[in-house]
């Protein structure tokens, strides 16, 4: 399916064509924070100047009824008498915990066609990949599916640390609020970087946010080596995670030689022991910023031997500081501890 470059929904804009239509496809079970947060961001931008007309479509054109079980008033069916611009699939919790019938999927390849550009927010990637349309191409979603995506539709190049991705015409975001982002993301192309800014920040949100999706990760969310014996190097380092857990050390204990030690973690996690602590002790000290302990503190007890190493690892992971992740999600638990004035990359 062919659609016009991006690049050209800007001119249009410049040239006054007309208001820019934006479909968006609901359905029961969709998340609202899903289609009130990229809405909200074309409403604001209309305020400052420009020009967009949201219309939300089902698929058989009946009102539907959200997660929450709020209701939502749509405006039709699929078969609008322009295409859209525009058209955005909004995520629900239903999927990808069940297969997406086939009227959603018809709908939302009915509203693709002849639109300019068509992206999805969260796990309406699922939807979205279920009519082709990201067959071959870059996507991401929510981090918790990701591999879920990736699995049922192998011919999709899933990015699953990114906040929203584009390739040609076809855009998809993360979970929930990435969907603001990537509403952000789209207004920039059509009205430039200055509306864009003054929408952001009249929303109170960040015109592009640093780092990946996996900073909103839960510690230690992975799920845990399938051989007992590396199961057990997750208790001995969370136990001790200052102790220096070489490979040699962590062989003897083990009773195991540094050889076939490696080959276990080459052959399950594809990774080396080495590395595999580290991995450990950044969930450790993610979990400490969370918590609201400085960054040099969250360091230390995570067995990092300073600030300067666990900033590396931050940056590798996250590309961000430990200072910048605990400004942003530091719990009131520790509010009156020190502020940490260690400077680092942002």
């Amino acid at each position: 399916m062919n659609h016009p470059h991006p690049d050209t929904v800007g001119s249009r804009r410049a040239s006054g064509e007309g208001s820019h239509l934006v479909a968006v496809l609901v359905y029961d079970g969709v998340k609202l924070l899903d289609v009130a947060g990229p809405t909200e961001v074309f409403a604001e931008a209309n305020r400052l100047g420009a020009d967009y007309r949201v219309t939300l479509v089902s698929p058989t054109g009946a009102d539907v009824t959200t997660s929450l079980g709020i209701r939502i008033a749509v405006d039709g069916g699929p078969d609008l008498d322009t295409p859209p611009q525009t058209f955005l699939i909004a995520g629900g919790d239903i999927y990808p915990r069940t297969v997406v019938p086939p009227e959603l999927a018809a709908a939302a390849e009915t509203l693709s066609n002849g639109a300019d550009r068509v992206a999805s927010i969260c796990t309406g990637a699922f939807i979205l990949a279920a009519t082709g349309l990201l067959d071959g191409k870059r996507a991401t979603t929510h981090w918790k599916v990701a591999t879920t995506l990736a699995a049922q539709y192998p011919t999709t190049r899933v990015e699953p640390d990114a906040i929203y991705v584009r390739d040609g015409s076809t855009y998809t975001s993360a979970g929930v609020s990435a969907g603001i982002d990537l509403a952000l993301a789209l207004v920039e192309e059509d009205y430039g970087p200055d509306l864009t800014r003054e929408v952001a920040r009249a929303l109170v949100v960040y015109l592009q946010r640093a780092g990946g999706q996996s900073q909103f990760s839960a510690p230690l969310q992975g799920s845990p080596p399938r051989t007992p014996v590396l199961r057990s190097i997750v208790d001995l380092v969370t136990a001790d995670p200052s102790a220096s857990h070489t490979l040699t050390e962590l062989a003897e204990h083990l009773h195991l030689s540094p050889r076939h030690l490696t080959r276990l973690f080459h052959d399950e996690l594809s990774t080396t022991p080495g590395r595999y602590v580290e991995s450990i002790r950044f969930d450790m000290a993610k979990a400490f910023l969370d918590q609201g302990y400085t960054a040099t503190q969250a360091a230390e007890r995570a067995g990092f031997p300073s600030y300067e190493s666990l900033r590396r690892v931050f940056g590798r992971e996250l590309g961000i500081s430990p200072a910048a992740y605990r400004r942003r999600f530091r719990t009131a638990r520790r509010e009156d501890a020190a502020i940490d004035t260690v400077s680092g990359f942002e």
